[in-house]
């Protein structure tokens, strides 16, 4: 699903919705005060957030990652494969044998770069992965997973969106309370602008650290390109925005729900009006292993990474754990 709109507002749905959203919160509460995590010997990096979708967790989780890996640790992915096959026993993420059905579409992802462990059961997964050498585990996502004990837990805030109207889902975008979620984090990741000067109202509480979304290498080709552009990601035009920056005219504009499933009815359509309008079609990589590998040929992917403001300042965090 895409966020509605009435999540960034105080409107009467919103309002309408809160006692669910209440019951939502002590719910999950309830589900974190009654865990107790399992500690599995090496480090364990959760990468999470406390609103549903698009903040950039995905990426800074590979940027903790190959940081990671430049001091010397052999770090590995934990994620739970949404929408992925409930698998029974912990799976070993293959690019070359697993399709987003089998694993989800950001195990695909990160699979490209870091070995990748797939389970519900986040505890077995960390198990298997160390048997297979990680010296260092990286949750995506599971802030509010709380089946490992964890040596550092970021948040990732996206600047512009923040927390929205404050309220949990369903009235508004938070999966908790900001002050619990808060408590349980040893630093906030503040993604992009600010123009809510989160930053000062969050670093009354916990480490602030800066970063954003650069485009990689291949927005060259796409500056001052006519581009139809596509994404069924948490915040699409996140994507639209890194284009624009990049260069591109982006003459045409595709939203689909996040994770969506592309069929040939949704990408058929786009490569038409590319043609009609002389542009190219371009999507996230995220989007790009939903697609077959006959759509893939066809549509361009811009990659983004993450760069950080004070790399000192995340050097001390992982030098922590």
């Amino acid at each position: 699903m895409r966020a509605p709109e009435f999540w960034q507002t105080n409107n009467g749905l919103a309002r309408l919705l809160t006692p669910f959203g209440l019951m939502y919160g002590a719910v999950t509460a309830g589900r974190i005060a009654r865990a107790q995590p399992v500690r599995v010997g090496v480090p364990v990096i959760c990468v999470g957030n406390l609103t549903a979708g698009g903040t950039g967790k995905t990426p800074v989780a590979q940027a903790i990652a190959r940081h990671l890996a430049a001091k010397g640790h052999k770090p590995a992915m934990l994620l739970r494969g949404y929408r992925g096959r409930k698998h029974t026993v912990p799976v070993r993420a293959d690019p070359s044998s697993h399709t987003v059905a089998d694993v989800g579409d950001e195990a695909l992802l990160h699979a490209r770069n870091f070995p990748v462990f797939v389970s519900p059961e986040r505890a077995k997964a960390a198990l298997m992965a160390i048997a297979e050498g990680a010296t260092a585990l990286i949750m995506d996502d599971g802030h509010q997973n709380p089946s490992l004990a964890k040596n550092l837990s970021l948040v990732v805030v996206d600047g512009m969106a923040g927390f929205g109207n404050g309220r949990i889902m369903p009235a508004g975008p938070l999966r908790e309370d900001i002050s619990a979620g808060l408590k349980r984090a040893d630093a906030v990741v503040l993604m992009g602008d600010d123009p809510r000067d989160l930053a000062a109202r969050l670093s009354e509480r916990l480490p602030v650290l800066r970063a954003r979304l650069v485009p990689g290498p291949e927005h060259r080709q796409l500056a001052r390109q006519r581009v139809v552009a596509f994404a069924g990601i948490g915040d699409p035009g996140k994507f639209f925005r890194s284009l624009s920056a990049a260069g591109a005219q982006v003459v045409a504009k595709r939203v689909f729900d996040d994770h969506h499933e592309f069929d040939a009815a949704d990408i058929q359509p786009i490569l038409d009006e590319a043609y009609e309008l002389g542009a190219i079609p371009v999507t996230t990589a995220k989007d790009a292993v939903r697609l077959s590998p006959d759509q893939r040929q066809q549509v361009n992917v811009l990659t983004v990474t993450v760069e950080w403001q004070d790399t000192a300042a995340l050097d001390r965090l992982l030098d922590k754990i």
